[in-house]
């Protein structure tokens, strides 16, 4: 199954959308359910020289050896340099800058020459802009100016996660399309068919977003859960000091990005389940730790659960640059067993 079945309803959308091309679209919804495998899928049909059946790309004509090669002359695709694994490599390479997170007003600017010079065998001519919401101010004022006065046979097309991060005036410049999630069954046989094993427990960790699901089931992140959960099944008997020297020592030695940010949202995940279930609801994260979840929720008060959540949320803003990670993740560790600890103990 591939990324228009999963979604046959918004390609439907799109493939209606080529008949009068708007100079800009907008595809927003959850994050890792697809909408940018949809959207450079869109991008390459468009671009194809013999696309087949629903309009798809044939994969073999010389356009589509150029878009897989990465040069075809007449697509762009604007993402922070962070996403892309060449410019990455090169960036570290010849400096110790970290690759930038945003889209930078350069690579807008940069799109000058390239509207205003004739398209490929007077072809369309394609920007995808993802995600959308990776540019700033300075940045989205700069494509702006693009949208507004829009060049005859180019189309626009930003992904976003978080389009009310967006200025209004750019989302007023593009015709929206709202990308749903895709159901349950439906996600579980398109993972199932790529070999991911155990489909239905990837995709309620993921929310179920399909490929978020995969990267959870095939990456990195997948020690990070593994690790933490024994440690928060512990609930009450977990100790945070021992708890927070091991999941550091794991975010280390992988040197990925983000390390304090994702141990708060998996707990995070976590506690929306203890609530779920606290209230006699089925969990939705955690469906094989459904049994541990039940008898520590039993062990608390939703109202301190609540509070936890809460409490979350200004763990999650201030994870990004935590001062010192042992101790952000102790004090976030301290907090969780204090959940399951009576006042007489001397935890709130």
């Amino acid at each position: 199954m591939n990324i228009y079945d999963l979604h046959d309803q918004a390609w439907k959308q799109l493939g209606e959308r080529r008949r009068q091309l708007p100079h800009a679209l907008l595809l927003t919804g959850p994050r890792g359910i697809g909408k940018f495998d949809l959207a450079r899928s869109f991008a390459e049909s468009l671009l194809c020289e013999n696309p087949g059946e629903s309009h798809v790309a044939c994969g073999t004509c010389l356009a589509c050896g150029w878009l897989a090669q990465g040069n075809h002359p007449d697509f762009r695709l604007i993402q922070p340099e962070a996403m892309s694994d060449d410019e990455s490599e090169a960036s570290e390479s010849s400096s110790k800058k970290k690759p930038s997170q945003q889209i930078t007003i350069d690579q807008v600017r940069a799109l000058d020459d390239f509207l205003h010079v004739g398209t490929h065998r007077h072809g369309v001519r394609v920007v995808l802009v993802n995600p959308a919401e990776a540019m700033n101010r300075a940045t989205a004022n700069s494509l702006l100016k693009s949208l507004e006065e829009p060049v005859t046979g180019t189309l626009f097309i930003l992904v976003s996660d978080e389009p009310q991060r967006l200025l209004p005036t750019i989302r007023s410049r593009c015709q929206q399309i709202p990308i749903p999630v895709p159901d349950r069954s439906r996600s579980e046989a398109w993972l199932t068919q790529g070999g991911v094993d155990d489909a239905s427990r990837w995709l309620a960790l993921a929310g179920q977003a399909p490929l978020l699901a995969a990267e959870l089931a095939d990456g990195d992140e997948r020690a990070l859960i593994d690790a933490m959960l024994p440690e928060l099944a512990k609930g009450g008997k977990l100790d945070p000091i021992a708890a927070a020297a091991a999941i550091d020592r794991l975010l280390k030695a992988e040197k990925r990005g983000a390390p304090s940010k994702r141990v708060v949202e998996w707990m995070q995940k976590w506690i929306v389940d203890l609530v779920l279930l606290r209230e006699e609801m089925s969990p939705r994260y955690y469906l094989a730790q459904s049994a541990v979840l039940r008898e520590l929720a039993r062990s608390t008060e939703l109202r301190r659960l609540l509070a936890f959540g809460r409490k979350a949320i200004q763990y999650r803003q201030h994870s990004e640059q935590p001062l010192n990670g042992r101790l952000f993740l102790e004090d976030l560790f301290l907090n969780y067993v204090a959940l399951f600890q009576s006042p007489r103990d001397g935890h709130g």
